[in-house]
Order: structure tokens, then C-alpha cells, then sequence
């Protein structure tokens, strides 16, 4: 049995007035995806945010590698080997490829230039444009950049959430490549509204609705579960 790295326990969070997530509980596994997927404000992106300290836990625990850090800093956090690659990427468009990578760094030794190196081979785009403004790049670009960013420090659980947003469909084939590659080394927590990304990487699913968790099990369950795509997720045969 799969060793757990991240476990949620009862997690409430709150924006202002707003109750977000109401007692959201998951595990994730070594060596495994695991997907949070649902519909718009079921609260996936808010866990990931609670995870990361960014949104603070009004009750429940959040247990990586058997300690709790539900109230410790993001910085900390990060710190602790947890990478975030947000919604909205969080590059600095303004400073070359090169310059974001090095902002990233939480440390320049060998063994940083070796994941480094890596990362390049695994994103060509971004040895490339080594030099341009991270601004001037291709959607799907950034998005690596993003990804880049977070595995190139020695992150062993990665949080990655809604990565193919806005993007073509032979970028989000190479997002699929590229995180089954980085799940080799890192667990993937994944929140993604995009159903073949979703299935095409993930290996255990929660279902969250109205910032709870409604359904989980393994993603081979649920892509044989047309019922259940259509109930919570709006996904009609039709569609497919």
C-alpha cells in the first residue's frame, strides 16, 4: 500500500463571510496523481490555497509527511518541499525565462543545476527562449515556465491547479507528458477542469461540490462512471 504524503482532515476555510470549504478530507498517495475536480467554486482551487497556507484553516488538520502545517507560513511551507503552480501561473512577465528560474531557486547548488537541467529536456520551449522577457511567450509556454518554476527546487509534493486553462489541445498533450514525468519523483495533487487532462493523468479522484468532497475513488472508476461524469461534473456522452 501506497505510502500517504499529504492527508486533509476536515478542512474549513472561509473568504470573508463565505464558509468555502466545509470539512474537505483527501489523501494523497506516493507515487500517484490525485486529481480534484468539479464544477466552477466547488472549492478546488481554495484547498489548494488552504494547503499552501495562502488561505488559512479555521478547523481541521493538514498532515504532510506526519506533520501538521495547517498553520505555518507559505513561505515555510515551501520550504518544506511543497511547490504551487496557481491558476494564473504567478510568472513575472516583466524578467527573462532565465530570471524567473533563478527568483525560484530556494537554493543554487549542484543539485539544483541538475533538476535544472532536467527540466530543460523536459520543456525545450524554455531553453529556447532562455532570454526573452517571460512575457512575450505562447500560453502554453508560460504555463511550463510556471511548472518549471516549482520542480526545479527539490519538491516532493506538487500542487498544480487548472494548468490547461486557455490552452490548445497539443500543449495540454504535452502538459499530460510532462506531469507523467514529474509524477516519477514527485506526488501530483492536480485540480483540473478538463476531463481528458484529468483522466489521462490522474490515478485517485475527489469529487468536491459546494466545498465538500462528494465522491472519490481511483480514475479508472470514474471514467467508466458515466452517471457520476454527468451528475457532478456536467459531462454528457455527447460530449465525449
Amino acid at each position: 500500500m501506497s505510502e500517504v504524503i499529504l492527508k486533509s482532515d476536515a478542512i474549513h476555510t472561509f473568504i470573508g463571510q463565505h464558509h468555502i470549504l466545509q470539512g474537505v478530507s483527501f489523501e494523497a498517495k506516493a507515487d500517484a496523481v490525485t486529481v480534484l475536480i468539479g464544477r466552477n467554486g466547488a472549492g478546488k482551487s481554495s484547498t489548494l490555497k488552504t494547503i499552501m497556507g495562502l488561505l488559512p484553516a479555521s478547523k481541521g488538520k493538514i498532515v504532510y509527511k506526519g506533520e501538521e502545517i495547517q498553520d505555518k507560513k507559505p513561505y515555510a511551507i515551501a520550504r518544506m518541499g511543497i511547490g504551487f503552480v496557481p491558476e494564473h501561473m504567478g510568472i513575472f512577465t516583466d524578467l527573462t525565462v532565465e530570471e524567473n528560474m533563478q527568483v525560484a531557486m530556494l537554493k543554487e547548488d549542484n543539485e539544483t543545476a541538475e533538476r535544472l537541467d532536467g527540466t530543460l529536456e523536459m520543456f525545450a520551449d524554455l531553453k529556447k527562449f532562455w532570454k526573452a522577457k517571460a512575457g512575450t511567450l505562447s500560453g502554453g509556454q508560460k504555463q511550463m515556465l510556471a511548472i518549471a518554476r516549482a520542480i526545479v527546487n527539490d519538491t516532493s509534493l506538487l500542487l498544480i491547479d487548472e494548468p490547461t486553462k486557455g490552452l490548445a489541445p497539443i500543449i495540454i498533450n504535452a502538459l499530460i507528458e510532462a506531469i507523467n514525468q514529474i509524477k516519477k519523483h514527485s506526488v501530483v495533487i492536480l485540480v483540473e477542469q478538463n476531463f481528458y487532462m484529468a483522466s489521462s493523468v490522474g490515478d485517485d479522484f475527489y469529487i468536491l461540490d459546494d466545498g465538500k468532497v462528494v465522491q472519490n475513488g481511483l480514475m479508472q472508476e470514474l471514467v467508466q462512471n458515466e452517471e457520476m461524469q454527468s451528475k457532478y461534473l456536467g459531462i454528457s456522452k455527447a460530449a465525449d
